[in-house]
């Protein structure tokens, strides 16, 4: 048994590389586990910084001058940076307070229209729905208890919070400006000959590069859209509702999921059982159905396709390690891991013809 363990091991940390790169994967492992909440800002410029690659990319094909080009290109993130700071999370603040204020009233008026389900089928009883009302309206006073301990907890936060938006635009600029030097650095801590860590970040490079891109234009055009067909409706907190749409695209299958349900009960409180709920219906379906079969194909062709499973399984398992942020970076850090496994050394076997796994030596069956 010992032989066989030694053998496998012999086999996969053979050369000097497979050991330095599973170093690295051991400690990036550790500083995440210890240190991950001081490393959000620096994360978070990093996922900004491979946002703005593109555009940098664009320009410095044009021939535009590198100064220009991350003059341009750091102004663009600026402007969405606090565009987004001062104009959307104020109106979706505002929109989530009034959400809250209302939504006793939103579950009166939500029994009111539960109660008219026994006229119309014996599969629901009075006595059970209004069970269902009690449960939820206790669940409710325990996540309003939940929220305001929450957001007291959270005060002295509010300075860190402050700090990381000032630091997150500083990070980026150094990040823009001095890419190949920081990256050099790096290198320079690495073995001269490194052809496996040279395969390893040229795929995750360009594969994360490209799905965190694509993310974000996902996320943008999915938001606005939704935003534009929930104003266009009538439908209550449109901008509170486009953005959990909008986000809901950063987890596959799940998030849609998620966000289905929240968006069709403020339309079903709002109308009830009315052409309107079925307009919203059928609008909210056919963005989805066209971000899944028009979109992601469009914008997510040159990058990773991974298995519905393999999706899943990455975003428990990140979730499970780094929560909320685990969630949302599960697909580029499962990324990062397909190339790890693509890029490692197999020992080489023999190509054998179809027939010869179906045939002996002898040619028997």
């Amino acid at each position: 048994m010992l032989g066989i363990v030694r053998s496998w091991f012999d086999r996969l940390f053979a050369e000097e590389e497979t050991v330095v790169l599973l170093l690295l994967i051991v400690a990036c492992l550790l500083l995440m586990l210890t240190l991950g909440n001081v490393l959000v800002p620096i994360m978070a410029s990093i996922v900004l910084a491979f946002m703005m690659q593109g555009l940098m990319a664009r320009l410095i094909g044009m021939g535009v001058s590198r100064w220009l080009t991350i003059t341009i290109t750091y102004t663009v993130f600026v402007t969405i940076f606090f565009g987004v700071l001062v104009v959307l999370l104020p109106l979706v603040w505002q929109q989530l307070t009034n959400l809250f204020q209302e939504l006793p009233v939103m579950l009166r008026q939500l029994q009111h229209l539960l109660l008219l389900l026994p006229q119309r089928s014996e599969m629901f009883t009075e006595q059970q729905i209004r069970e269902w009302m009690a449960l939820a309206s206790k669940e409710l006073g325990s996540v309003g208890q939940y929220l305001l301990s929450f957001s007291i907890a959270q005060l002295p936060n509010v300075l860190g919070v402050m700090i990381n938006i000032v630091l997150i635009p500083i990070l980026v600029f150094f990040f823009l400006k001095d890419k190949e030097t920081i990256l050099g650095w790096m290198a320079s801590f690495l073995p001269g000959r490194r052809p496996l860590l040279k395969a390893v970040w040229a795929e995750a490079n360009v594969q994360v590069a490209n799905y965190v891109r694509g993310k974000a234009v996902e996320i943008v055009i999915v938001g606005v859209v939704s935003y534009v067909a929930f104003v266009v409706i009538g439908l209550n907190y449109p901008a509170l509702l486009a953005l959990a749409v909008g986000l809901s695209v950063v987890i596959p299958y799940i998030g849609a999921a998620v966000v289905t349900l929240p968006v069709l009960l403020v339309g079903f409180i709002q109308w009830g059982w009315g052409g309107e709920f079925l307009t919203l219906f059928i609008v909210y379906s056919v963005i989805q159905a066209l971000d899944g079969n028009v979109l992601v194909p469009l914008l997510f062709s040159e990058a990773v396709n991974m298995h519905p499973v393999a999706i899943i399984v990455a975003v428990l398992a990140f979730g499970g390690i780094w929560g909320i942020w685990g969630v949302f970076f599960a697909i580029p850090l499962a990324t990062l891991v397909k190339a790890i496994l693509y890029a490692w050394p197999r020992p080489k076997t023999p190509e054998l013809h179809p027939n010869d796994m179906l045939l002996g030596e002898s040619g028997d069956i």
